[in-house]
């Protein structure tokens, strides 16, 4: 092999080496981009994402010269044979105020399974203005076949929300949880608990 063809075959290797390496940190770039967009719009309250833990009652005075008007949609999602409705669709709320309303969960199928609502809040300057209290969207649910569950919304409007939003939109989306990890866990913290 001559010099040249040495060279041109080391150069080659480099390019195909380089570019496999480019590949994978794009691929391992995309994977992470998922996890890191949830995590910032957390932290800055972009594009309605919610904090996912409960928030203690600020007791400060009712503002009774404004009412918000707050919305409440729910959304299914394909895999999850759950039927989530809410008793009331609208309801109108003082900043300052704590309110309450109920969400049902129905699981149409004969198996147990579980899920998970996701919230959002529109518009997204509101989110860092909502307290919720009690929320069923802070973790996974169990529902067993042809079951029914209703579990409340307890949540509070800050008084310092901005007068310019009249209106806030919760919007609540199902997905379902493929986690065998919870089942087990249970069944090991049962066993653990009869063996005590």
């Amino acid at each position: 092999m001559s010099e040249y063809e040495a060279a041109r075959a080391a150069g080659v290797r480099r390019t195909v080496i380089r570019s496999t390496a480019a590949l994978i940190g794009m691929f391992a770039f995309a994977f992470a981009l998922v996890p890191l967009y949830d995590v910032f719009c957390r932290i800055t309250g972009l594009n309605g994402k919610v904090d996912t833990t409960a928030q203690a009652i600020i007791h400060e005075e009712v503002d009774q010269s404004r009412y918000i008007t707050v919305q409440f949609i729910t959304r299914g999602s394909a895999g999850l044979p759950w039927q989530m409705s809410v008793a009331t669709r609208q309801m109108r709320v003082h900043p300052g105020q704590t309110a309450e309303v109920d969400f049902t969960f129905t699981n149409n199928s004969q198996q147990k399974s579980w899920g998970r609502a996701i919230p959002s809040v529109s518009p997204s300057s509101a989110t860092n203005h909502l307290r919720k209290v009690s929320c069923f969207c802070f973790q996974e649910q169990l529902l067993q076949g042809d079951e029914r569950l209703t579990i409340p919304l307890v949540f509070q409007l800050a008084r310092d929300l901005p007068e310019e939003i009249t209106t806030i939109t919760l919007v609540y989306t199902l997905y379902p949880v493929h986690n065998m990890v919870l089942d087990a866990s249970l069944n090991n913290n049962k066993i653990a608990g009869d063996k005590i």
